[in-house]
């Protein structure tokens, strides 16, 4: 069965997922306790160094919840990694787990099947949904977009590490000097990263590739000198509007390295200066 996608860029079509039972009962939606399955494809392209990203991943499993829950629209997803994701073919396994008239909770899970045969959960998330057309357009916020300098004189390089992942050729990043001095030899310290965030072939954001946005800067602990993989524990992703045409900012932050685990907190604005998502995970570090 053809893996259905939403458009014709990299994104869509590296997300795409297809139903085992299309059309069958409760699709779209599922009745509390029963499961939808989706078929997917783990693309190498969207990797750091073998690894699947997390915000990649939860991508995935979003447009699965979004395939199988009577709302369409993610406002809040929590995803827990269980064991890394390989390249490959994998299974969406999603059910309802509550629904009210503006809101549905539902739960699903990544796997893979191992070598020996045996299958391997990769990820597990709980998320809500609801119809961000339906909410009012009134905002009250205190929050203030990042100042960044244009994007033409921002660091567009990958730096050391991060330049290599596989990831980073699809997307179009561009880093605040203030915060790239990782790569140019001279890390501020101060447990921050901001930039400028596209797709290399021109894709303009959705829902979607905010959970990727949410998960797509170097780790902010380059920032503090330390360069290695971080990968993630938990992560949750809070949408909060859809964002407009054109590139996003993002800014992110870490308070507190201790034990080898860190948080980091993120902000994402569109090009209309309105703040369309915000994130917290939280990583290990093992470089």
């Amino acid at each position: 069965m053809a893996l259905a996608s939403i458009g014709n860029s990299e994104f869509d079509r590296d997300t795409a997922i297809a139903s085992r039972a299309p059309g069958g009962p409760g699709v779209p939606g599922v009745p509390a306790g029963g499961t939808a399955e989706h078929d997917t494809h783990i693309h190498e392209g969207w990797t750091l160094f073998g690894a699947a990203n997390g915000g990649y991943l939860l991508a995935i499993t979003a447009r699965a919840l979004a395939d199988t829950l009577p709302h369409p629209d993610p406002f809040t997803l929590t995803a827990h990694y269980l064991s890394a994701t390989r390249p490959g073919p994998a299974v969406v396994r999603s059910g309802l787990a509550h629904t009210r008239r503006s809101l549905s909770t539902g739960q699903a899970s990544l796997f893979q099947t191992a070598d020996d045969g045996t299958e391997v959960e990769r990820l597990r998330v709980l998320a809500t949904y609801g119809d961000l057309d339906a909410l009012s357009d009134d905002v009250r916020t205190t929050a203030k977009p990042p100042a960044l300098p244009p994007r033409e004189h921002c660091f567009a390089g990958g730096g050391e590490g991060f330049g290599a992942a596989e990831i980073v050729a699809r997307l179009d990043l561009r880093l605040d000097p203030a915060t790239a001095g990782w790569a140019t030899g001279g890390p501020a310290g101060r447990g921050e990263m901001r930039g400028w965030f596209d797709f290399a072939d021109g894709r303009d954001p959705d829902l979607f590739s905010l959970l990727l946005a949410a998960d797509a800067l170097p780790p902010t602990t380059f920032d503090l000198g330390i360069i290695g993989w971080v990968p993630t524990v938990e992560l949750t992703v809070h949408v909060r509007r859809r964002p407009a045409p054109g590139p996003l900012r993002i800014s992110v932050v870490t308070r507190n390295l201790a034990g080898g685990f860190l948080e980091e907190d993120a902000e994402i604005w569109d090009s209309a200066d309105r703040l369309v998502a915000q994130s917290r995970q939280l990583a290990r570090l093992l470089g």
